[in-house]
């Protein structure tokens, strides 16, 4: 453990002269620094051995005639020495021993004293959110934050800084209102075009936008959320404005696909024999399709991993142990490897060969997917296989088996969704089916019309 000593050292014959007091911090054997702790005093009213000021201080010219009541300043002065203590103290218990350096006290000591020299800003807060993120570990699954989810963190500062840059201003925690909510979401959507005419009088003030999706916005907000909470927690911020029911995520339901057991059908029985790359990612994505494993988990589906009909696992992003039973196409796929599945590319290859795979199946039925940019939602029209990509794989198993009239509660212990409503959204149902489906369950019971 750290010892922290205060001292003098200078001999002077000139008693009106000030002398600095010391810090000296001992850890083990490797570490033994020293620096002034911007403290004067005349040698003899300082004792190394209480690391006080001594009874008979002349306390006027402790700070150049700072205190000039003897006992009110002399008892000021041991409190800014204890306080110092403290605070070096606290700041040791929050630093490796390796990093403690002549040069790290010195900074601790003048922050100690001149703590406005390094407030912590909005942008400096975040930039060390950031970079402490690559090894603070995620408090649900004890894994360091996912580079995904650090990429997002990125990107959104990066938003931030250049809608400040484009305004000319600094943006601090106490400029997060909701003022600032209406510019920030305005920077992000708006875009110039015939049906958004723009008048002389305020195309000067307007920002221009960067055309991002209304999800990909309320995104950019809910990250930043984390960022103030974070300061919140920390003591950092103080302002709550960005708590309003006005701040919010904006979102929008997205017009994602899922693949019916028809089309899996067709995708598993296509021969690739000739392309054996794409046979391999095909055969991934069906693991996945019929297991609603995760991209980042196909790799723990592994012979130590599978027992007695059942893939046991403890999924990456949640952290959460789930038990998933093998359907016959994974089984299959599991004995043409050995039990031992090919290796997960990465997830930017894996998506652009998935496309060229289903088109290959011939999974090309006319869909359309709508999209709110810049304020106007615009609907265009895709063939089936360029939509698909890892994710599709989940949605393909959760769907599937919630039309197959499979329980909610079931599916969702494998997928992870820790509410029905969070659920219902994930599949992909359509009103038609749903009322299909009730017209079914009413069939089997067997109602009579009295």
């Amino acid at each position: 453990m750290a010892t922290i000593r205060f001292f003098t050292r200078t001999i002077t014959k000139d008693k009106n002269l000030l002398v600095p007091i010391y810090v000296r911090i001992k850890s083990g054997r490797k570490v033994d620094i020293v620096s002034k702790a911007d403290i004067l005093i005349k040698p003899e009213n300082w004792s190394n051995e209480t690391q006080k000021a001594n009874q008979r201080a002349d306390v006027f010219k402790f700070y150049s005639g700072e205190f000039r009541d003897e006992q009110k300043g002399r008892k000021k002065f041991n409190d800014r020495i204890t306080e110092l203590r403290s605070y070096l103290e606290s700041e040791l218990m929050q630093i490796k021993q390796e990093d403690i350096t002549s040069e790290w006290l010195k900074t601790v000591i003048d922050k100690h004293w001149h703590p406005d020299k390094y407030k912590m800003t909005l942008f400096s807060f975040i930039q060390t959110f950031i970079d402490k993120s690559e090894t603070k570990p995620n408090p649900k699954t004890g894994r360091p934050v996912s580079y995904k989810m650090r990429r997002e963190y990125e990107v959104t500062f990066k938003y931030l800084k250049d809608y400040a840059a484009s305004k000319k201003t600094v943006i601090d925690f106490k400029d997060i209102d909701l003022n600032f909510y209406d510019g920030f979401i305005q920077y992000l959507q708006w875009v110039p075009s015939d049906k958004q005419p723009i008048s002389s009088e305020t195309k000067s003030d307007q920002i221009e936008g960067k055309k991002l999706a209304v999800n990909t916005i309320g995104k950019k907000i809910q990250t930043l959320k984390i960022f103030l909470n974070a300061a919140k927690e920390e003591g950092k911020n103080t302002f709550e404005a960005y708590r309003s029911k006005k701040f919010v995520a904006m979102t929008e339901e997205s017009e994602t696909i899922y693949l019916n057991e028809a089309e899996l059908t067709k995708i598993y029985e296509h021969d690739f024999s000739k392309d054996p790359i794409n046979e391999q990612i095909r055969d991934l994505f069906l693991v996945s399709c019929w297991t609603g494993c995760r991209f980042s988990d196909i790799s723990q589906i592994t012979p130590e991993n599978v027992s007695d009909g059942f893939i046991h696992m403890k999924q990456y992003k949640t952290g959460k142990k789930v038990l998933i039973p093998l359907h016959p196409v994974v089984t299959a796929i599991l004995n043409k490897y050995m039990g031992k599945l090919p290796e997960v590319t990465t997830n930017q290859q894996f998506n652009r060969a998935l496309k060229d795979i289903a088109e290959a199946a011939k999974i090309d039925e006319m869909t359309h997917k709508a999209i709110t940019k810049g304020g106007i939602k615009v609907s265009t029209s895709y063939k089936k296989f360029q939509l698909v990509t890892t994710h599709t794989a989940r949605r393909s198993f959760a769907t599937n088996l919630y039309k197959s009239g499979f329980p909610s509660i079931s599916i969702m212990a494998i997928t992870g969704h820790v509410t029905e409503k969070s659920f219902l959204k994930y599949i992909k149902v359509t009103p038609d089916e749903h009322a299909k489906k009730l017209q079914v369950h009413w069939d089997n019971r067997h109602l009579k019309v009295v």
